[in-house]
Protein backbone atom coordinates (compact mmCIF):
# COMPACT_ATOMS: atom_id res chain seq x y z
CA UNK A 1 0.00 0.00 0.00
CA UNK A 2 1.04 3.53 -0.59
CA UNK A 3 2.21 5.80 2.10
CA UNK A 4 -0.56 7.81 3.77
CA UNK A 5 0.26 11.54 3.94
CA UNK A 6 -0.91 13.25 7.06
CA UNK A 7 -2.12 16.85 7.42
CA UNK A 8 0.37 19.65 6.86
CA UNK A 9 2.07 21.03 9.89
CA UNK A 10 0.40 23.99 11.48
CA UNK A 11 3.55 26.07 10.94
CA UNK A 12 3.39 25.49 7.14
CA UNK A 13 -0.26 26.60 6.95
CA UNK A 14 0.53 29.73 8.87
CA UNK A 15 3.47 30.51 6.58
CA UNK A 16 1.27 29.99 3.53
CA UNK A 17 -1.43 32.22 4.98
CA UNK A 18 1.12 34.92 5.81
CA UNK A 19 2.62 34.75 2.32
CA UNK A 20 -0.86 35.01 0.81
CA UNK A 21 -1.68 38.03 2.94
CA UNK A 22 1.56 39.68 1.89
CA UNK A 23 0.84 38.95 -1.77
CA UNK A 24 -2.66 40.40 -1.43
CA UNK A 25 -1.30 43.48 0.34
CA UNK A 26 1.30 43.97 -2.37
CA UNK A 27 -1.32 43.52 -5.07
CA UNK A 28 -3.59 45.99 -3.30
CA UNK A 29 -0.70 48.47 -3.05
CA UNK A 30 0.16 48.07 -6.73
CA UNK A 31 -3.50 48.45 -7.70
CA UNK A 32 -3.80 51.57 -5.56
CA UNK A 33 -0.60 52.96 -7.07
CA UNK A 34 -1.83 52.20 -10.58
CA UNK A 35 -5.10 53.99 -9.84
CA UNK A 36 -3.21 56.98 -8.45
CA UNK A 37 -1.00 57.08 -11.52
CA UNK A 38 -4.05 56.83 -13.76
CA UNK A 39 -5.73 59.67 -11.89
CA UNK A 40 -2.53 61.72 -12.00
CA UNK A 41 -2.18 61.11 -15.72
CA UNK A 42 -5.79 62.09 -16.36
CA UNK A 43 -5.49 65.25 -14.31
CA UNK A 44 -2.19 66.14 -15.94
CA UNK A 45 -3.78 65.72 -19.36
CA UNK A 46 -6.67 67.94 -18.29
CA UNK A 47 -4.27 70.65 -17.12
CA UNK A 48 -2.30 70.46 -20.35
CA UNK A 49 -5.50 70.60 -22.40
CA UNK A 50 -6.53 73.76 -20.55
CA UNK A 51 -3.25 75.40 -21.58
CA UNK A 52 -3.63 74.32 -25.19
CA UNK A 53 -7.21 75.64 -25.32
CA UNK A 54 -6.44 79.14 -23.98
CA UNK A 55 -8.05 81.71 -26.29
CA UNK A 56 -5.31 84.34 -26.06
CA UNK A 57 -1.95 85.13 -24.50
CA UNK A 58 -3.33 86.76 -21.34
CA UNK A 59 -5.69 83.86 -20.69
CA UNK A 60 -2.84 81.38 -21.15
CA UNK A 61 -0.66 83.20 -18.63
CA UNK A 62 -3.49 83.22 -16.11
CA UNK A 63 -4.05 79.48 -16.60
CA UNK A 64 -0.32 78.91 -16.11
CA UNK A 65 -0.38 80.80 -12.80
CA UNK A 66 -3.68 80.99 -10.94
CA UNK A 67 -5.06 78.01 -12.85
CA UNK A 68 -2.19 75.65 -12.02
CA UNK A 69 -2.01 77.00 -8.46
CA UNK A 70 -5.64 76.03 -7.91
CA UNK A 71 -5.34 72.74 -9.79
CA UNK A 72 -2.27 71.55 -7.90
CA UNK A 73 -3.41 73.12 -4.60
CA UNK A 74 -0.13 75.01 -4.21
CA UNK A 75 0.88 77.96 -2.08
CA UNK A 76 2.48 79.78 -5.01
CA UNK A 77 2.90 79.48 -8.76
CA UNK A 78 4.98 82.04 -10.62
CA UNK A 79 5.94 82.27 -14.28
CA UNK A 80 9.21 83.96 -15.25
CA UNK A 81 9.75 84.85 -18.92
CA UNK A 82 12.71 86.38 -20.73
CA UNK A 83 11.40 89.21 -22.92
CA UNK A 84 14.49 91.22 -23.96
CA UNK A 85 12.75 93.15 -26.74
CA UNK A 86 9.54 93.66 -24.71
CA UNK A 87 7.75 91.83 -27.50
CA UNK A 88 5.42 89.82 -25.26
CA UNK A 89 4.72 92.84 -23.05
CA UNK A 90 3.80 94.92 -26.10
CA UNK A 91 1.47 92.20 -27.33
CA UNK A 92 -0.31 92.22 -23.97
CA UNK A 93 -0.61 96.01 -23.99
CA UNK A 94 -1.92 95.90 -27.56
CA UNK A 95 -4.61 93.55 -26.30
CA UNK A 96 -5.43 96.06 -23.53
CA UNK A 97 -3.66 93.95 -20.95
CA UNK A 98 -0.91 95.07 -18.62
CA UNK A 99 1.83 92.63 -17.70
CA UNK A 100 1.70 93.98 -14.13
CA UNK A 101 -1.99 93.09 -14.04
CA UNK A 102 -1.40 89.33 -14.36
CA UNK A 103 -0.51 88.05 -10.88
CA UNK A 104 2.47 85.75 -10.75
CA UNK A 105 3.94 86.68 -14.15
CA UNK A 106 7.36 88.35 -14.33
CA UNK A 107 8.99 89.63 -17.52
CA UNK A 108 12.74 90.14 -17.52
CA UNK A 109 15.19 91.49 -20.07
CA UNK A 110 17.56 88.65 -19.15
CA UNK A 111 17.50 85.51 -17.01
CA UNK A 112 21.15 85.92 -16.08
CA UNK A 113 21.74 86.04 -12.35
CA UNK A 114 18.18 85.13 -11.43
CA UNK A 115 19.04 81.70 -10.02
CA UNK A 116 22.04 79.36 -10.38
CA UNK A 117 19.68 76.59 -11.55
CA UNK A 118 19.09 78.37 -14.87
CA UNK A 119 22.64 77.57 -15.98
CA UNK A 120 21.75 73.94 -16.66
CA UNK A 121 17.96 73.81 -16.24
CA UNK A 122 16.70 71.53 -19.02
CA UNK A 123 14.54 69.20 -16.93
CA UNK A 124 12.38 69.99 -13.88
CA UNK A 125 14.30 70.57 -10.67
CA UNK A 126 12.59 69.55 -7.40
CA UNK A 127 14.00 70.23 -3.97
CA UNK A 128 14.11 72.43 -0.87
CA UNK A 129 13.55 76.16 -1.08
CA UNK A 130 16.79 78.08 -0.52
CA UNK A 131 16.24 81.83 -0.21
CA UNK A 132 19.60 83.01 -1.67
CA UNK A 133 19.03 80.91 -4.79
CA UNK A 134 15.27 81.03 -5.24
CA UNK A 135 13.74 84.17 -3.69
CA UNK A 136 13.82 86.11 -6.98
CA UNK A 137 11.66 83.44 -8.60
CA UNK A 138 8.68 84.07 -6.32
CA UNK A 139 6.70 87.22 -5.58
CA UNK A 140 6.29 86.27 -1.89
CA UNK A 141 8.93 83.67 -0.96
CA UNK A 142 8.15 83.79 2.76
CA UNK A 143 6.97 80.44 4.12
CA UNK A 144 8.04 78.30 1.17
CA UNK A 145 9.76 75.03 2.05
CA UNK A 146 9.99 73.11 -1.22
CA UNK A 147 9.78 74.08 -4.89
CA UNK A 148 9.64 72.68 -8.40
CA UNK A 149 11.22 74.60 -11.28
CA UNK A 150 9.78 73.59 -14.67
CA UNK A 151 11.84 74.89 -17.60
CA UNK A 152 10.27 76.59 -20.62
CA UNK A 153 12.39 75.85 -23.68
CA UNK A 154 12.19 76.98 -27.30
CA UNK A 155 14.56 75.63 -29.95
CA UNK A 156 16.84 74.25 -27.27
CA UNK A 157 17.16 77.53 -25.38
CA UNK A 158 15.71 78.31 -21.96
CA UNK A 159 13.39 81.33 -22.04
CA UNK A 160 11.73 81.03 -18.64
CA UNK A 161 10.19 78.70 -16.11
CA UNK A 162 7.03 77.79 -14.26
CA UNK A 163 7.84 77.80 -10.55
CA UNK A 164 5.78 75.82 -8.03
CA UNK A 165 6.14 76.65 -4.35
CA UNK A 166 4.83 74.76 -1.31
CA UNK A 167 4.94 75.30 2.45
CA UNK A 168 5.24 71.50 2.79
CA UNK A 169 8.93 70.54 2.76
CA UNK A 170 8.08 67.03 1.53
CA UNK A 171 5.90 68.18 -1.40
CA UNK A 172 8.82 68.45 -3.84
CA UNK A 173 12.01 66.47 -3.28
CA UNK A 174 14.81 65.18 -5.45
CA UNK A 175 13.44 61.67 -5.03
CA UNK A 176 10.14 62.44 -6.70
CA UNK A 177 9.56 61.48 -10.34
CA UNK A 178 9.40 64.54 -12.61
CA UNK A 179 8.10 63.07 -15.87
CA UNK A 180 4.67 64.67 -15.53
CA UNK A 181 6.26 68.07 -14.86
CA UNK A 182 8.62 67.65 -17.80
CA UNK A 183 5.68 66.99 -20.12
CA UNK A 184 3.82 69.95 -18.64
CA UNK A 185 6.82 72.16 -19.44
CA UNK A 186 6.82 70.98 -23.06
CA UNK A 187 3.10 71.68 -23.44
CA UNK A 188 3.41 75.09 -21.74
CA UNK A 189 6.34 76.07 -24.00
CA UNK A 190 4.41 75.01 -27.09
CA UNK A 191 1.28 76.85 -25.92
CA UNK A 192 3.23 80.05 -25.25
CA UNK A 193 4.83 79.96 -28.69
CA UNK A 194 1.44 79.47 -30.34
CA UNK A 195 -0.23 82.21 -28.26
CA UNK A 196 2.53 84.72 -29.06
CA UNK A 197 2.37 83.89 -32.78
CA UNK A 198 -1.43 84.24 -32.79
CA UNK A 199 -1.15 87.58 -31.02
CA UNK A 200 1.40 88.78 -33.56
CA UNK A 201 -0.80 87.66 -36.43
CA UNK A 202 -3.83 89.38 -34.94
CA UNK A 203 -1.85 92.52 -34.31
CA UNK A 204 -0.46 92.59 -37.84
CA UNK A 205 -3.84 93.66 -39.20
CA UNK A 206 -3.73 96.66 -36.85
CA UNK A 207 -0.04 97.51 -37.21
CA UNK A 208 1.86 99.93 -39.41
CA UNK A 209 4.73 97.93 -40.90
CA UNK A 210 7.13 100.90 -41.06
CA UNK A 211 6.96 102.20 -37.51
CA UNK A 212 5.57 99.17 -35.68
CA UNK A 213 2.84 101.43 -34.31
CA UNK A 214 -0.87 100.74 -34.54
CA UNK A 215 -2.51 101.88 -37.75
CA UNK A 216 -5.59 103.90 -38.55
CA UNK A 217 -7.83 100.82 -38.55
CA UNK A 218 -6.81 100.01 -34.98
CA UNK A 219 -7.36 103.65 -33.96
CA UNK A 220 -10.92 103.61 -35.26
CA UNK A 221 -11.73 100.54 -33.17
CA UNK A 222 -10.09 101.88 -30.02
CA UNK A 223 -11.58 105.35 -30.39
CA UNK A 224 -15.12 104.02 -30.00
CA UNK A 225 -14.03 101.83 -27.07
CA UNK A 226 -12.31 104.72 -25.28
CA UNK A 227 -15.33 106.97 -25.82
CA UNK A 228 -17.55 104.28 -24.28
CA UNK A 229 -15.22 104.06 -21.30
CA UNK A 230 -15.17 107.86 -20.92
CA UNK A 231 -18.97 107.88 -21.07
CA UNK A 232 -19.18 105.17 -18.42
CA UNK A 233 -16.65 106.88 -16.13
CA UNK A 234 -17.79 110.46 -16.85
CA UNK A 235 -14.20 111.27 -17.82
CA UNK A 236 -12.57 113.28 -20.61
CA UNK A 237 -10.84 111.86 -23.66
CA UNK A 238 -8.16 114.04 -25.28
CA UNK A 239 -7.00 113.59 -28.88
CA UNK A 240 -3.60 114.74 -30.15
CA UNK A 241 -3.00 114.95 -33.90
CA UNK A 242 0.61 115.45 -34.98
CA UNK A 243 2.01 116.32 -38.38
CA UNK A 244 5.70 116.57 -39.34
CA UNK A 245 6.56 120.07 -40.57
CA UNK A 246 7.87 120.34 -44.13
CA UNK A 247 8.19 116.57 -44.43
CA UNK A 248 8.02 116.75 -48.22
CA UNK A 249 11.29 118.67 -48.16
CA UNK A 250 12.92 115.84 -46.21
CA UNK A 251 11.88 113.30 -48.85
CA UNK A 252 12.85 115.61 -51.74
CA UNK A 253 16.27 116.51 -50.25
CA UNK A 254 17.38 113.19 -48.77
CA UNK A 255 15.18 110.53 -50.36
CA UNK A 256 12.33 108.41 -49.10
CA UNK A 257 14.67 106.05 -47.27
CA UNK A 258 15.75 108.86 -44.97
CA UNK A 259 12.13 109.94 -44.73
CA UNK A 260 11.26 106.47 -43.45
CA UNK A 261 14.01 106.71 -40.83
CA UNK A 262 12.60 110.05 -39.66
CA UNK A 263 9.11 108.57 -39.35
CA UNK A 264 10.41 105.69 -37.23
CA UNK A 265 12.38 108.03 -34.98
CA UNK A 266 9.38 110.36 -34.61
CA UNK A 267 7.29 107.40 -33.45
CA UNK A 268 9.95 106.42 -30.90
CA UNK A 269 10.21 109.94 -29.50
CA UNK A 270 6.43 110.20 -29.15
CA UNK A 271 6.25 106.78 -27.53
CA UNK A 272 8.85 107.78 -24.94
CA UNK A 273 6.54 110.54 -23.68
CA UNK A 274 3.12 108.85 -23.58
CA UNK A 275 1.69 106.43 -21.02
CA UNK A 276 1.09 102.71 -21.49
CA UNK A 277 -2.65 103.36 -21.24
CA UNK A 278 -2.59 105.91 -24.08
CA UNK A 279 -3.50 104.84 -27.61
CA UNK A 280 -0.98 105.85 -30.27
CA UNK A 281 -1.33 105.24 -34.01
CA UNK A 282 0.15 106.29 -37.33
CA UNK A 283 -2.83 107.97 -38.96
CA UNK A 284 -1.37 108.13 -42.45
CA UNK A 285 1.64 109.61 -44.26
CA UNK A 286 3.43 111.84 -41.79
CA UNK A 287 0.49 112.14 -39.38
CA UNK A 288 0.20 110.52 -35.96
CA UNK A 289 -2.68 110.43 -33.47
CA UNK A 290 -2.54 109.84 -29.72
CA UNK A 291 -5.65 109.29 -27.57
CA UNK A 292 -5.28 110.20 -23.89
CA UNK A 293 -7.98 108.53 -21.76
CA UNK A 294 -9.06 110.11 -18.49
CA UNK A 295 -7.07 113.30 -19.18
CA UNK A 296 -8.05 116.94 -18.76
CA UNK A 297 -7.66 119.53 -21.53
CA UNK A 298 -4.81 121.20 -19.62
CA UNK A 299 -2.98 117.94 -19.06
CA UNK A 300 -3.40 117.05 -22.73
CA UNK A 301 -1.92 120.39 -23.77
CA UNK A 302 1.04 119.93 -21.43
CA UNK A 303 1.74 116.47 -22.83
CA UNK A 304 1.49 117.82 -26.39
CA UNK A 305 4.08 120.49 -25.55
CA UNK A 306 6.33 117.86 -24.02
CA UNK A 307 6.09 115.70 -27.14
CA UNK A 308 6.76 118.69 -29.39
CA UNK A 309 9.89 119.61 -27.41
CA UNK A 310 11.12 115.99 -27.35
CA UNK A 311 10.93 115.80 -31.14
CA UNK A 312 12.57 119.16 -31.83
CA UNK A 313 15.18 119.02 -29.05
CA UNK A 314 17.87 117.15 -31.01
CA UNK A 315 18.81 116.53 -34.62
CA UNK A 316 17.79 113.32 -36.35
CA UNK A 317 20.87 111.26 -37.22
CA UNK A 318 20.34 109.20 -40.38
CA UNK A 319 22.16 106.01 -41.35
CA UNK A 320 24.08 107.79 -44.10
CA UNK A 321 25.42 110.51 -41.81
CA UNK A 322 22.90 113.30 -42.26
CA UNK A 323 21.80 115.37 -39.27
CA UNK A 324 18.32 116.79 -39.84
CA UNK A 325 16.30 119.26 -37.83
CA UNK A 326 12.70 118.04 -37.61
CA UNK A 327 9.74 119.66 -35.88
CA UNK A 328 6.06 118.84 -35.55
CA UNK A 329 2.84 120.76 -35.24
CA UNK A 330 0.20 119.41 -32.90
CA UNK A 331 -3.52 119.98 -32.62
CA UNK A 332 -5.50 118.88 -29.56
CA UNK A 333 -9.20 118.44 -28.87
CA UNK A 334 -11.16 116.85 -26.06
CA UNK A 335 -14.60 115.45 -25.36
CA UNK A 336 -16.52 114.34 -22.27
CA UNK A 337 -19.32 112.09 -23.56
CA UNK A 338 -22.64 112.49 -21.82
CA UNK A 339 -24.93 109.65 -20.88
CA UNK A 340 -27.23 110.64 -23.73
CA UNK A 341 -24.59 110.36 -26.46
CA UNK A 342 -25.62 107.26 -28.40
CA UNK A 343 -23.66 107.76 -31.64
CA UNK A 344 -20.16 107.23 -30.31
CA UNK A 345 -18.75 106.56 -33.79
CA UNK A 346 -19.97 109.97 -34.96
CA UNK A 347 -18.67 111.57 -31.77
CA UNK A 348 -15.27 110.01 -32.44
CA UNK A 349 -15.17 111.31 -36.00
CA UNK A 350 -16.01 114.78 -34.70
CA UNK A 351 -13.20 114.57 -32.11
CA UNK A 352 -10.66 113.68 -34.81
CA UNK A 353 -11.99 116.48 -37.03
CA UNK A 354 -11.65 119.05 -34.23
CA UNK A 355 -8.07 117.96 -33.52
CA UNK A 356 -7.43 118.22 -37.27
CA UNK A 357 -8.70 121.82 -37.32
CA UNK A 358 -6.49 122.65 -34.34
CA UNK A 359 -3.53 121.15 -36.19
CA UNK A 360 -4.24 123.34 -39.20
CA UNK A 361 -4.31 126.36 -36.88
CA UNK A 362 -0.86 125.41 -35.57
CA UNK A 363 0.44 125.12 -39.14
CA UNK A 364 -1.05 128.44 -40.13
CA UNK A 365 0.42 130.14 -37.05
CA UNK A 366 3.97 129.20 -38.02
CA UNK A 367 4.42 125.46 -37.29
CA UNK A 368 6.41 123.82 -34.47
CA UNK A 369 3.67 124.66 -31.98
CA UNK A 370 0.60 123.29 -30.23
CA UNK A 371 -2.90 124.56 -30.88
CA UNK A 372 -5.95 123.53 -28.85
CA UNK A 373 -9.50 123.28 -30.13
CA UNK A 374 -11.84 124.06 -27.25
CA UNK A 375 -15.59 123.83 -26.90
CA UNK A 376 -18.03 120.99 -27.32
CA UNK A 377 -19.45 121.81 -30.75
CA UNK A 378 -17.92 119.47 -33.36
CA UNK A 379 -15.97 121.29 -36.06
CA UNK A 380 -16.46 120.43 -39.74
CA UNK A 381 -14.09 117.85 -41.22
CA UNK A 382 -10.67 119.36 -41.83
CA UNK A 383 -9.86 117.48 -45.02
CA UNK A 384 -10.66 120.64 -47.01
CA UNK A 385 -7.48 122.31 -45.69
CA UNK A 386 -5.03 119.42 -46.08
CA UNK A 387 -3.46 120.87 -49.21
CA UNK A 388 -1.95 123.87 -47.38
CA UNK A 389 -0.48 121.97 -44.49
CA UNK A 390 2.97 120.94 -45.47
Amino acid sequence: MGKIVGPAPVESLQDLSTALERANAKLSLLTEQAERNSTLLRRSQERELELLQAQNLAELLRRMTTGLKRSYDLDQVNVVLADPDHDVRHLLVADRESSTGIPGVSFLDTLAGLTPHYVALRRPWLGPFNAPDHQLLFASPSGLKSIALIPLIHQGALFGSINFGSADKSRFTGGHASDFFAHLGVIASFSLENAVNRARLLRSGFTDSLTGWHNRRYLQVRLTEELARAQRDSSTLVCLMLDIDHFKQVNDSYGHGVGDQVLREIAQRIESEVRVSDVAARYGGEEFVVLLPNTTEDSGRLLAERVRRAIGASLFQTDDGHAIKVTVSIGTASVTPSAGDSELKTLGEALIARADVALYDAKRAGRDRVSCETGSVPAPPARVVRGVRR
